[in-house]
């Protein structure tokens, strides 16, 4: 019965916690990390906001009450976000227009290293695994693709980690918990319930009675949205006009997404220098013509997805 694997899910998730525990937490709002807090109540919580925007704040302050959950949150200036942006680009070696995300958990880490913990674990993983992007629910064979995207999950948070000198934990990561996952089909992932599909449909179910309804079946944001991070976006975008952007454009070999885009790439330019060319048993790249391992289909330079 399906209620027997909820209870299999929430003992596996909850052995995989315990060989990957950390002291501290990266709390976005988002249903991932929310588990974890959830499953390890001691943990200290960090979240992270622009200027007190994003819809974040609203959904942690949702478990404050019920979970105790003791969170430390961390309010970031624009001027300050923006002088990040060239340490995370030097650090990633990477212009991916996804960036603002990776702003969040910089300055999450940083908070937990001035903290003086050691270890911080993050919800890494649940979305790839249980179907938590909205564009999986077009995959025809979600199975197989969960299934070749398991082999090469990477974070940057990993890195990010590793500048600051902290253990990165990820419970979702945990081989076992990662077996466990893959030993479910994609018609317990993305689900309907109430009339409306849900990714992660059996996670939520899981753990539907011990977390508030409107917490567990809150809708996927980015986390960049999420954090407020978003609102970047279009002060860099002001920063360049039209007539610059179709410009460079031209005199560019990269494909650009957005101004953002271009952006960033100039301080890649400026911090790393050239965009490395495909090694032996690499693929090219259509966004930039840099180097992606066989098979990949995301770029992790410029962020290119085929």
């Amino acid at each position: 019965m399906i209620e027997s694997r909820f209870s299999e899910l929430r003992q596996k998730l909850t052995e995989a916690l315990k060989r990957n525990q950390g002291r501290a937490i990266l709390v976005s709002g988002g249903i991932d990390s929310g588990i974890l807090a959830y499953l390890c109540p001691g943990a200290k919580g960090v979240t992270v906001n622009l200027n007190g925007k994003g819809e974040d704040l609203k959904y942690i302050s949702i478990l404050r009450e019920p979970l105790g959950l003791d969170v430390i949150h961390v309010k970031v200036g624009v001027d300050e976000a923006l002088s990040a942006v060239r340490e995370i680009i030097r650090l990633l070696r990477s212009f991916d227009p996804a960036l603002p995300n990776d702003l969040a958990v910089y300055f999450g880490m940083r908070e937990v290293k001035r903290q003086g913990f050691r270890s911080i674990m993050t919800g890494d993983g649940g979305d790839e695994l249980f179907g938590g992007y909205s564009y999986m629910q077009e995959i025809e064979d979600l199975d197989g693709y969960i299934r070749r995207i398991s082999r090469s999950m990477n974070f940057s948070s990993n890195r990010i980690g590793e500048h600051f000198g902290l253990d990165v934990r990820q419970p979702y990561l945990d081989p076992d918990f990662v077996a466990f996952a893959l030993s479910l089909g994609g018609d317990v992932k993305i689900k309907e319930e109430g009339g409306k599909i849900w990714g992660k449909w059996i996670l939520r179910k899981s753990f539907e009675l011990f977390l508030p309804p409107e917490f567990i079946w809150q809708g996927k944001r980015p986390l960049e949205v999420g954090s407020g991070m978003a609102f970047l976006r279009k002060i860099i975008a002001d920063k360049i006009s039209d007539e610059e952007f179709e410009e460079k454009k031209k005199a560019y070999p990269v494909k650009f997404y957005c101004k953002e885009h271009l952006y960033f790439y100039e301080i890649y330019r400026q911090e790393v220098g050239e965009i490395p060319k495909p090694g032996e048993g690499e693929d090219t790249c259509p966004g930039c013509d840099g180097g992606m391992p066989h098979g990949r289909r995301h770029c992790r330079v410029c962020g290119w997805v085929k």
